[in-house]
């Protein structure tokens, strides 16, 4: 974990998200961040993040993405709808990335797909996942910059195929947890989900973390670890259902 909301003993926090992936022989870094604490917390955790073979970013929200300023060069994976200028419907204040496409095509080679696109044989970056539940992203606190509703269109997540199953990683999970893995499942044709981490943007024991947490439940999911953008009350849900733990910055999970 080089960047996460909650602090590690040496590495400190801030709101946003870095993953440093490795996985059926290839080094992904997933999202960056909005500033350049992942690159100092690799360093602490003498991670070296020469040579990774993909960075991929899950959707285009700065606390996701305003870390790519402080790189140059390698492939860069990504929805097309990331780069759209958005903000907070309450206040209008920009929450969209601080780097523009022509910005970014500049240093980075630019991948972008809305529809599954495979890194590698058992990596898949999932593009647009369809919104069928009837709980999950029924209404969204985000506009676009013509003041319309943003559902986050671009939100997209990582899943990789293990001997034990589906192993989900997601940015915010704007889309749904929900929707989400059952995409991955229809991607991949794979039925067994062994685990899901990441941001689950779930804040309330409500009835979305309800069905969300029965979903994995049913499923027999081993592994479930919320972070980043998952408030209190719904992950005190998921400690008391699944014994999940606090993931901090300076972490290294193996599965």
């Amino acid at each position: 974990m080089l960047t996460e909301n909650q602090p590690g003993k040496a590495t400190p926090a801030e709101h946003g998200l870095s993953y440093l992936i490795e996985a059926d022989g290839n080094r992904i870094l997933f999202d960056t961040g909005q500033s350049d604490l992942f690159l100092r917390n690799a360093a602490t955790m003498n991670v070296s993040l020469e040579g990774i073979d993909a960075i991929v970013l899950s959707h285009g929200h700065f606390d996701h993405g305003n870390g790519l300023e402080h790189l140059n060069g390698g492939r860069l994976i990504c929805h097309p709808g990331c780069f759209v200028k958005r903000c907070r419907t309450s206040d209008n204040s920009y929450i969209g990335l601080k780097n523009t496409r022509d910005e970014l095509e500049n240093r980075f080679d630019i991948i972008t797909s809305a529809t599954p696109y495979n890194i590698a044989d058992k990596i898949i970056f999932l593009g647009e996942i369809p919104r069928l539940t009837s709980f999950e992203s029924i209404s969204t606190t985000f506009s676009l910059e013509n003041g319309t509703p943003d559902y986050v269109t671009d939100d997209s997540s990582l899943v990789v195929v293990l001997p034990e199953g589906l192993f989900l990683i997601t940015g915010c999970g704007h889309a749904g947890i929900v929707n989400t893995l059952m995409h991955a499942v229809k991607v991949t044709g794979i039925q067994k989900i062994y685990g899901v981490m990441g941001g689950f943007h779930l804040k309330e024991n409500d009835l979305q973390t309800r069905k969300t947490i029965n979903y994995l439940k049913k499923n027999k999911t081993r592994h479930v670890l919320p972070s980043h953008c998952t408030a209190g009350p719904a992950l005190a849900e998921f400690q008391k259902t699944f014994g999940s733990p606090a993931v901090r910055t300076g972490e290294t999970y193996k599965f």
